[in-house]
This record gives structure tokens, C-alpha cells and sequence, in this order.
């Protein structure tokens, strides 16, 4: 279980984590989430005691990562994939991590085969593509079979093949009890992976919760009609306060109005339905809408 309490870390004026405090719970994928700038990496180089806070703690099942001698046998992080030295071969910086928490060489082929590098295990780094690294980066994780992973981006330059193998695997780690922290932008992806989200903006909390209430909370929920009738059913729904879109002159999205009331409505007033659908938003609806007050970098209109 990871802890975060009050976490604050400032660089001269600029507050980059605010008073952040959240709990990541074992067992399930936990999504981390925030814009660019929201101070996201700056929380996991503070969760693994590469930056030190101005306040605040974070611990790993109640102990500083920093207080752990060996800490892989703990902690598995992947912060960024491409710092690698790149005339060494990946098999070769996989026995300089595990040496340096004293963990047996054998654990090196079985994460390379875990990670589907066996094939490429002799060659240079400097020649793999991104999700190659990515790919070496996740097995320097699993070396000393931790109990807790931590991962920025795994998923990024992953081909379709692996994004799918990320996914499951991490989800698989999660079954058997760990605790599984991801950070990412690709919120399809997180919305397929992950149990939990912790969402922050501004270097503050916004969010914690599971992703299904998170979506249910923020997300925009409507009801699809559509009817031979709409025009008249337009008119009976507008007049109890509902609003409604239109698709085409026979569909519409309808909000304000369940889709009970709207099947009462109809059937009062005699008027067929050919389709009466809840509709949830996505993940990435409900993201955009409750971010969208902390986002720093803007893009200008075309």
C-alpha cells in the first residue's frame, strides 16, 4: 500500500505538489491522472525520495522507500524508459540493477522472457525503439519481484500488441495483491485497465475514487430516444424541463429526463419508441470536464 500525507513540493515560487495526500490500495490498478504540468511526476519522484518535499511524507506499506536496503525487492519503478546507457546490452543492465540490490542473475532471464526480450538480450539499447525500452525498463522493475509497482507511461510507444500485453499483465500483477500505481495520458487505455483513479490538477488532489463512480460523477449521462413521433415527444419532454439534441429529425439525446419518465411520458400520450437507451460518458468525458479549470497548456483554435 502506498500512503501520501501533505505532500508539498515547491521549486523557488512555483508550488508544483500542493498539501497532495491519497492512499494507492494492492489488489487493484490505480490510475494516476492529471494534465500537463498537474505535478504528476514531480509525486512519483517524491514517492521514491528522488526529490526531496518541503512537507509531507510518503511511505510503502509504512516504511520511506528510501528505508528499505533493498529497495526492488519492495518497489518497482519505471520513470522514464530511455535513460539507458546505450552501448550496454540489455541482458548486461539488467545484472548491474539486480547487483546492485543483491538480487540473483537467474532473475534476469526470467524477466527478459516476462517482457518478450529474449531474442534481443545481446544487443546494444542504443539500437532498441521506444517500446523496446519501455519493454527492458518494466523487466528492471520486476527484478526483485516487488510487491509494489510504480509506472509512468508504460504503454508509450508500445505497438497495439503490446499495449494489450502492458494491460493485462499489470492487471494480472494486481490480482495477486499488489499494489499497482500507472500514470499515463492514454485514458482508453486506463479506462480498460485500471480499478481505481487518483486525479490531481495543479499539483492538487481533485479525485479519489473507482474509475466507474468517478465516470458516473463527472461524466455527462443522457438518454437516447428515438421515435416516428419525436417531433411530438420533443414537446412533451421540453415541457417537464428536459433538454434534448437531435441526431436526425427521429433521434435525439435526452437530458434531464430518465428513461423511465420518458417511457411514461410516451406511453401516456400514446407514442411509439423505437430505441429508449441510458447513456454513460466515457472516462475521457468525465476527465475533461472535471480538469478542465487546472489545465496550464492550451492549444490555440485553427
Amino acid at each position: 500500500m502506498i500512503e501520501a500525507r501533505g505532500l508539498t513540493k515547491k521549486y523557488g515560487a512555483r508550488v508544483a505538489v500542493d498539501n497532495l495526500s491519497f492512499d494507492v490500495q494492492p489488489g487493484v490498478v490505480t490510475g494516476f491522472l492529471g494534465p500537463n504540468g498537474s505535478g504528476k511526476s514531480t509525486t512519483m519522484r517524491l514517492l521514491l525520495g528522488l526529490d526531496r518535499p518541503n512537507a509531507g511524507v510518503a511511505t510503502f506499506d509504512g516504511k520511506p522507500y528510501t528505508s528499505y536496503a533493498q529497495p526492488l525487492r519492495e518497489v518497482g519503478a519505471l520513470l522514464d524508459a530511455a535513460y539507458l546507457h546505450p552501448t550496454r546490452k540489455a541482458r548486461a543492465h539488467l545484472h548491474a540493477v539486480a547487483a546492485s540490490n543483491g538480487l540473483s542473475p537467474g532473475r534476469v532471464s526470467e524477466v527478459l522472457a516476462m517482457v518478450g526480450l529474449t531474442e534481443v538480450a545481446e544487443k546494444r539499447t542504443g539500437g532498441f525503439s521506444l517500446g523496446m525500452k519501455q519493454r527492458l525498463g518494466i523487466a528492471a522493475a520486476m527484478l526483485g519481484d516487488p510487491r509494489t509497482l510504480l509506472l509512468d507511461e508504460p504503454a508509450n510507444g508500445l505497438d497495439p500488441e503490446g499495449v494489450r500485453w502492458i494491460r493485462e499483465f499489470l492487471k494480472h500483477l494486481a490480482s495477486q495483491g499488489r499494489t499497482v500505481l500507472v500514470s499515463s495520458h492514454l485514458l482508453s487505455e486506463v479506462a480498460l485497465m485500471a480499478d481505481r483513479l487518483i486525479v490531481i490538477g495543479k499539483g492538487s488532489l481533485i479525485s479519489s475514487t473507482t474509475v466507474d463512480e468517478f465516470v458516473r460523477q463527472f461524466g455527462h449521462s443522457w438518454v437516447r430516444v428515438k421515435s416516428p413521433s419525436m417531433a411530438a415527444l420533443s414537446q412533451h419532454l421540453q415541457a417537464m424541463g428536459a433538454t434534448l439534441q437531435f441526431e436526425d429529425p427521429l433521434t435525439a439525446h435526452v437530458y434531464g429526463a430518465s428513461a423511465t419518465d420518458i417511457g411514461t411520458v410516451a406511453a401516456s400520450n400514446g407514442i411509439v419508441l423505437h430505441q429508449l437507451a441510458d447513456q454513460t460518458g466515457s472516462l475521457e468525458d468525465a476527465y475533461l470536464e472535471v480538469t478542465n479549470q487546472t489545465v496550464e497548456y492550451r492549444g490555440a483554435p485553427k
